[in-house]
């Protein structure tokens, strides 16, 4: 008769709450007979938290495009502020929350995090509902939507934790992009049911409190759904001071710049598209297409994941980052010639390249760091289970950094309105970003003599 590999339960508690003592992914009968399961239960509701997060997150890039129809009157570059400061906040949310999975546990805090996002719905429904409403308000409900975007951190870092090394480039991929996608439904759902009248709504224009309300529900279920089918690792419990090390190392800083390039890219962009289409292609009545942005670009984030498992995540970075280049000047051909179709074209291109390095670059950190801890540590349990924790940690990091693409490109944009009168000038910056981007891939990890100087990193990163 086989002996059972001794697993606690699921539910084995510490102090209060649901929590799992017992956890070694990488074992694979441990992996077979109990691992993948519950792996695969705190997933689904990671992936259905965090969609609901980026909803929110990226609600008022939808929403601020039908402001002026709706009697507020703000000028281009207050509209572009309106999408630009949730993704600020985003990024300043995701280093505390990212913390706050080893402080409360994943299942605890992802409850938490979908609940508080309550708060930016309550504050846009009531700012829409008064036509005489400040911009002041506008501007600080808009702020608040960043709670949406520290979902992302807490849930990639948490999610880290539960599965093996050999699918982590896969499964945090399709994690992430399960979230990205709530960017692409935003913007199509929104344009849909702020036309209809609600809620005795009346009137002919944009009933925009629609907006917000179509997701006060979702969020009820979510949060009372992670509450009850999710767990917490004992694993992922670190001190500050242990995951603070991260920060002396420069692979830390050097990823967290490439994220920039990649998820920045991704979501400044789908902040971005619908006010770009607004003011540059009035005539195309295209803003619905802005929604098709976010969704190429969230599908083609496993591939990424995949693609770096397959090839090594430096070289796929490297392309995508090309790829992304080369994108940016079928923008402004598109430009030159003043045709929606080609300009649309291109702005996919980046999504699809912005998405495939978003799982590029997610596959390098956990590799990275794992080589890096059992090169200080030896090839013991100690150095994977210090690699593990290290890496979730940089993946919270990073993911804050890159963010601030997300306000740095709206507001690219509308700084080179403002002044300029045209996008080019924002473009050809990002341009120059993506070039920096593939030269610090290139000299980090993939040059000749990162193979003589640490042959076992330049083997995990590429």
């Amino acid at each position: 008769m086989t002996a059972t590999l001794p697993v606690e339960a699921p539910t084995s508690t510490i102090a209060s709450g649901r929590w799992i003592n017992h956890w070694e992914p990488e074992d694979e009968r441990f992996w077979a007979t109990t691992g993948h399961r519950v792996a695969r239960r705190n997933l689904v509701w990671s992936i259905v938290v965090e969609h609901l997060g980026f909803s929110v997150w990226l609600l008022w890039s939808a929403v601020a495009v039908s402001l002026p129809a709706a009697g507020f009157r703000f000028s281009v570059d207050q509209l572009f502020w309106l999408v630009a400061l949730p993704n600020l906040v985003g990024a300043a949310m995701r280093v505390p929350y990212t913390l706050a999975v080893a402080r409360f546990g994943g299942r605890n805090w992802t409850a938490v995090s979908s609940a508080l996002l309550l708060l930016p719905i309550g504050l846009m429904a009531a700012c829409v509902l008064n036509p005489g409403t400040p911009y002041w308000m506008f501007a600080a409900a808009a702020t608040t939507a960043g709670l949406g975007g520290g979902n992302f951190a807490s849930s990639m870092a948490n999610i880290s934790y539960f599965y093996p090394e050999r699918r982590k480039g896969f499964v945090l991929g399709l994690n992430a992009a399960g979230g990205n996608l709530g960017v692409a439904v935003v913007q199509f759902a929104v344009p849909l049911v702020v036309g209809v009248a609600l809620l005795g709504t009346t009137g002919d224009g944009p009933h925009l409190v629609n907006a917000p309300l179509l997701w006060l529900l979702p969020v009820l279920v979510a949060t009372v759904c992670a509450a009850l089918f999710m767990d917490n690792l004992s694993v992922s419990r670190a001190p500050l001071r242990r995951q603070a090390t991260v920060l002396r190392d420069r692979h830390t800083w050097v990823m967290s710049g490439l994220y920039i390039g990649t998820f920045g890219s991704f979501i400044g962009y789908s902040a971005a598209l619908p006010l770009l289409i607004r003011s540059e292609f009035p005539a195309s009545g295209g803003v619905l297409y802005a929604a098709l942005g976010p969704l190429v670009g969230s599908a083609s984030r496993p591939l990424g994941g995949w693609l770096a498992d397959r090839f090594g995540g430096a070289r796929v970075t490297a392309v995508t980052f090309l790829v992304m280049a080369g994108g940016v000047v079928g923008v402004l051909a598109a430009l030159t010639v003043q045709r929606f179709g080609p300009f649309l074209t291109a702005f996919l291109v980046l999504f699809v390249a912005s998405g495939v390095g978003n799982g590029s670059t997610y596959r390098m950190i956990p590799a990275i760091f794992r080589v890096r801890a059992v090169r200080r540590l030896g090839d013991t349990p100690e150095a994977v289970a210090r690699g593990r924790t290290e890496a979730a940690a940089v993946i919270g990091l990073a993911s804050a950094v890159g963010a601030l693409g997300g306000f740095l490109i709206p507001r690219g944009f509308g700084m080179s309105i403002a002044q300029t009168g045209s996008i080019e000038a924002a473009l050809l910056t990002f341009l120059a970003g993506y070039a920096a981007c593939v030269a610090v891939t290139w000299w980090y990890y993939l040059r000749t003599v990162l193979h003589r100087v640490a042959p076992s990193l330049a083997e995990a990163a590429v």
